[in-house]
């Protein structure tokens, strides 16, 4: 067993923030009692806010970011986990108030560990990661329309932000749910690649970005939004009556601008996704469903996967909206 391991640490002092490469030993970890031997991780948007400064997320430091990971467990103080186990873990604060995944170990409590499903590897779990499994949540509560709901079928459905880590996996899901997808992005060089996905047709961010109407042409059985902003806005004005609207992102901005028209007119649902506080049980739900729901060969496509020392310079590329699909980061690349 080698006590020594590399990792990404962010520290402040005053206002004096850093992120850099060191090696640490087992004795960085204070809290846990899982020792995971980590394969791989992904970088979230979330990730790149903490990167770049904290995100007021973390509250100690030193402290090793990434919000989710894959890889074996190697030490166990609980009978839930065994040495060899792969686990996978996304969300539950890792990465903000626990040490993550930008690290060869990682110490964590057993009761945010989900087993791998046996069916797909690690590399897979965090093609996936906290970005799919989010988009997988999405789908659920547009589907909860149908099933949960007892409405009538859901047919066309919008996802915005299409080309990114959420989007993208959501239109696949969405597809395979039989749904007519419409992706709306603002990288037109990316429509062949959404099509692919399964994206019946594609629509320019920029017809979302102005001022929405109170009630809009009502077009969207459900929408799963990774936007926010005025995007998520329009999405809301054009939703049909009993219509779900899943909203995970913000990238577009945080404030929403709308009236309560779609909600007491049509009865529009408004559904807020958090892949971080959610109960075991349905964070086992969810990775049950991958198998079925989740074509890997097309999403390997578009999947950069970087080491430690790359990712400290494309973070800054997500921010700025210059990344598309899902970074994958290798912990012995």
């Amino acid at each position: 067993m080698v006590d020594k391991f590399k990792a990404i640490v962010l520290n402040q002092t005053g206002e004096q923030f850093s992120r850099e490469i060191k090696e640490l030993d087992k004795s960085f970890f204070k809290t846990g009692d899982v020792l995971v031997k980590i394969e791989y991780s992904g970088l979230n948007y979330k990730d790149a806010l903490i990167l770049k400064n904290g995100a007021r997320l973390v509250k100690e430091y030193p402290h090793i970011p990434g919000i989710d990971f894959s890889g074996k467990v190697i030490e166990s103080e609980t009978h839930d986990f065994k040495p060899g186990d792969d686990v996978v873990l996304t969300g539950c604060r890792v990465g903000e108030i626990f040490p993550g995944g930008y690290s060869q170990l990682v110490k964590v409590k057993n009761e945010l560990l989900v087993k791998k499903p046996k069916a797909i590897s690690n590399k897979n779990a965090m093609i996936l990661g906290t970005a799919g499994f989010t988009s997988l949540l999405c789908a659920f509560a547009i589907k909860a329309r149908e099933e949960l709901l007892l409405g009538d079928k859901v047919n066309d459905v919008l996802v915005t932000g299409a080309t990114g880590g959420v989007g993208s996996i959501a239109v696949m899901v969405l597809s395979k749910f039989g749904y007519n997808v419409t992706a709306m992005t603002g990288k037109e060089n990316k429509s062949n690649y959404l099509k692919d996905l399964g994206a019946k047709n594609i629509v320019a961010r920029k017809e979302f970005e102005g001022e929405a109407k109170l009630l809009g042409k009502g077009l969207w059985d459900g929408v799963v939004d990774t936007v926010g902003g005025n995007v998520l806005a329009n999405a809301i004005s054009q939703t049909k009556p009993n219509g779900i609207v899943a909203a995970c992102g913000n990238a577009g901005g945080i404030k929403l601008n709308t009236s309560v028209m779609p909600f007491i007119i049509r009865g529009v649902k408004l559904w807020g996704i958090d892949s971080v506080t959610i109960s075991k049980k349905r964070r086992e739900f969810i990775w049950s469903q991958v198998t079925d729901l989740v074509d890997f060969k097309l999403l390997e496509k578009n999947i950069k996967t970087v080491n430690l020392e790359e990712l400290l310079n494309i973070f800054p590329e997500m921010l700025s909206g210059k990344t598309s699909g899902r970074i994958l980061v290798d912990l012995n690349k």
